[in-house]
């Protein structure tokens, strides 16, 4: 089988990293976060108008109809460049859900249309979140409840804001009413859909993980390569290339796990949520890694907020447990590997 992207994915990446560069530049994000609200509605326009919030919607609601595997790459880029992932959560998160409703269900054939014109912003709660991300600001919230999962208008939610480490991230905690008018899936499609949401949620996660942690190994090669200590640049030192160099594979091993869910993702394998979670596991070490070493060879002056590098640092330690912490994602792989059926391990090594 042939696992390399199209030319189709390639280019659109390289498109979507051009534009971010220019409008999504650090000192912009800066100005954006100290206001009140936090997000630039123009930014989200933009964006739109690059064709990203369409890509995973449906082409009959106006999409490109895109899969994982092309998510892949994007969310790798809204880490890299700092996008609240917001974002991902309406363009990947929720259009995916909406899109398994059956064709001409009133929910998503009024919702995918505007996912797609970038026009809505959607905040989504799972129980394996306690906070929801962008509540405040959202015009509709996917809750769940039990097996049942609600799409609910923000008029009809009470929001608590709560603060975060990340200057970025807008978190609530949401109260609210559950009615059978605001119901779109229960039983065993919800169940369905819920574990569907876990598994797109968790692997944007990882892929924003991912641009986050290659973001701080470039701040971090650009910084040593300009610091002179003893009339040389401090990346000349032996020391200093070994930190980064760690960091450079664990960011190589990542990919390719990362790449290997989607794949799993975007074909129903019913074994995806393993390959997500192994994702997610791998990511998180790259991100924590790159911060940790980042953190080393730029000194203390890298948690403070005149560095760039604080802003990314701080971002990866805060999306490390959303949409599942490492414990929640570890004992998803071990229960796999240890089940009898798997076949694995030293039993399973030779046949009698």
């Amino acid at each position: 089988m042939d696992f390399t992207f199209n030319d189709d994915q390639l280019a659109f990446r390289e498109a979507i990293s051009r534009f971010l560069m220019t409008e999504a530049a650090p000192e912009m994000l800066r100005e954006i976060w100290e206001t009140d609200v936090g997000r630039s509605q123009e930014l989200r326009n933009k964006i739109a108008e690059q064709g990203l919030t369409a890509l995973s919607v449906p082409e009959a609601e106006g999409g490109l109809g895109m899969d994982d595997v092309t998510w892949a790459l994007m969310t790798q880029e809204l880490g890299y460049y700092a996008i609240p992932d917001s974002l991902a959560d309406t363009a990947y998160v929720a259009s995916g859900l909406l899109a398994g409703l059956p064709a001409g269900h009133p929910a998503r054939a009024d919702l995918l249309p505007r996912i797609a014109d970038g026009s809505l912003r959607i905040a989504i709660s799972h129980p394996v979140n306690a906070l929801v991300s962008d509540a405040q600001l959202a015009q509709v919230l996917i809750l769940t409840d039990g097996d049942d999962i609600h799409v609910v208008p923000r008029s009809h939610v009470d929001v608590e804001n709560h603060p975060s480490i990340d200057a970025s991230r807008r978190l609530g905690v949401v109260t609210w009413t559950p009615s059978s008018a605001t119901c779109v899936a229960s039983g065993e499609q919800g169940r369905a859909l819920q574990d569907r949401l876990l598994d797109r949620g968790a692997l944007s996660v990882a892929g924003q993980l991912l641009g986050l942690a290659q973001r701080m190994l470039d701040l971090s090669v650009d910084y040593v390569a300009q610091r002179k200590q003893f009339g040389k640049p401090i990346g000349s030192f032996q020391a200093v290339k070994h930190h980064l160099a760690d960091v450079a594979r664990y960011i190589e091993q990542a990919k390719p796990v990362l790449y290997r869910a989607a794949h799993a993702s975007a074909r129903g394998d019913v074994n995806a949520g393993v390959w997500v979670s192994q994702a997610r596991l791998a990511a998180n070490e790259a991100s924590w890694i790159a911060a940790r070493k980042g953190i080393q060879v730029h000194g203390a002056m890298g948690y403070t907020w005149e560095v760039d590098l604080q802003m990314f640092m701080k971002r990866a330690w805060a999306l490390d447990a959303s949409w599942g912490e490492r414990g929640f994602h570890k004992n998803r792989v071990s229960d796999y590997l240890f089940a009898d059926a798997t076949g694995l391990g030293p039993g399973h090594t030779f046949e009698e």
